[in-house]
């Protein structure tokens, strides 16, 4: 990542030792004591300010992913009263996280130069004014031109919220605080889909969307309220030709591809199966209604813990094995949802959960920690194959699905997740 606390470690710093959490306390930040100047370590864990930035950060997740995943619930009352099949159904959630992918790197620049803080409050800004105008899109192309639009303004927390916890958290509980976020944006996207699914019931999908967008907003104003004054970040000049260069230096490095395609392939499985888990349960033998489908969303609390608990043994058992592990995880969920009975289908995506939030939380992290230098962008560049695997094979999907139905959908998720593990079981180290 490329931050202005990191320059002292840009320039001279080894390269953190395996153990090293996913972001490092910024040193550029002085406070003056009796004695002179003393490096800025960063609020320690049970202090106000930390209590306020993570819950500040939790509001922001829940802004941030409930307006990005609010239409995935709904799809099938989307494609039908717009007249469309599952596959470009999906594409309202392709859209917006496509782009958010592509905005990712943008956002870290203007973090840099403006500030953390202000470019989070920027991004929620831009995303709840054209979440609040999504549910009138008059048609399906304005609908997609929006959600792109809304992708890109969002991308500004995941671009940006790891490395403002690196600044602002002391470096030993920076790991623990950058799972607390990864735990509250899973509740953000389990908010986005509850919410949205049962108001699509009783009203349509358009007011369902709009509730979510209210709810955006609220929490954003949060966002505002809580967040305290940044001590971490030091504002300097970016330069567009530095950061392609530091992006092209990280997409040379195997250590970090092997990471990034954790990513873009578990999150492409991961989107794939909820993409149209509605669609499934909607049909025969199931029929079940979207206001009791959406509800199987709750499995995303699973996720909330899993991230957690990943984030927490890392120190005793290694990244890689709890990377792994968590990928054999998802790929037992997955296979489980083969059954025909639906407690084990409930069962089994539960487990699928629990197992790709585990590995999201560590690969994300030690994609940061892993970068000898321009730890911005390293974090950027997960991000954007993140969500380039979640509009990819969330519209691919899809195909198959229409196609071989919920078992090639299913076959589908277990060859990504299967790639993903491989790669990580010959090319990740701790």
């Amino acid at each position: 990542m490329t931050d202005t606390a990191y320059r002292t470690a840009d320039r001279s710093a080894p390269s953190p030792t395996p153990d090293a959490v996913d972001t490092m306390a910024p040193a550029s930040t002085v406070s003056t004591v009796e004695h002179g100047p003393v490096p800025w370590n960063g609020h320690e864990r049970g202090s106000r300010e930390y209590r306020r930035i993570l819950f500040a950060l939790l509001c922001a997740g829940i802004a941030t992913f409930a307006q990005l995943y609010s239409p995935q619930g709904i799809l099938p009352g989307l494609a039908h009263d717009l007249h469309v099949d599952p596959s470009r159904a999906s594409l309202a959630v392709s859209a917006a996280t496509l782009g958010l992918a592509v905005s990712v790197l943008p956002w870290s620049l203007v973090g840099d130069r403006f500030g953390r803080v202000a470019a989070m409050r920027a991004s929620l800004i831009a995303a709840t004014a054209l979440g609040l105008l999504m549910p009138w899109s008059p048609s399906f192309e304005v609908l997609m031109v929006i959600r792109v639009l809304e992708g890109v303004a969002l991308g500004g927390i995941p671009a940006i919220a790891v490395v403002y916890l690196g600044e602002e958290i002391v470096r030993h509980h920076a790991a623990v605080a950058a799972g607390t976020y990864v735990a509250g944006t899973t509740i953000g996207g389990l908010l986005g889909r509850l919410v949205s699914g049962p108001v699509a019931t009783l009203t349509g999908w358009r007011t369902g969307t709009f509730a979510v967008a209210l709810l955006a907003t609220v929490t954003a104003t949060v966002f505002f309220l809580c967040t305290p004054a940044p001590r971490g970040f030091t504002p300097r000049p970016v330069s567009v030709t530095r950061v392609l260069k530091a992006v092209a230096a990280h997409l040379r490095n195997p250590r970090l591809l092997v990471l990034y395609a954790q990513g873009f392939l578990l999150m492409g499985g991961f989107v794939a199966v909820y993409n149209y888990l509605a669609f499934r349960l909607e049909a025969p033998p199931y029929l079940m209604p979207s206001s009791l489908a959406s509800l199987l969303f709750l499995a995303y609390l699973s996720g909330t813990v899993s991230s957690r608990v990943a984030g927490g043994i890392v120190q005793r058992l290694g990244r890689r094995r709890v990377l792994l592990g968590s990928v054999a995880v998802m790929i037992l969920g997955v296979l489980l949802t083969l059954d025909a009975h639906l407690p084990v289908v409930i069962v089994g995506i539960v487990v699928m959960t629990m197992g790709f939030f585990g590995a999201h939380s560590i690969a994300s992290g030690w994609s940061g920690a892993r970068a000898e230098h321009d730890r911005a962008q390293a974090a950027s560049l997960y991000n954007l194959w993140y969500y380039v695997g979640s509009s990819v094979f969330g519209y691919l999907g899809g195909l198959v699905y229409v196609a071989l139905g919920w078992p090639g959908l299913v076959a589908m998720v277990v060859v990504l997740a299967a790639v993903a593990g491989g790669w990580a079981l010959f090319a990740a180290r701790d």
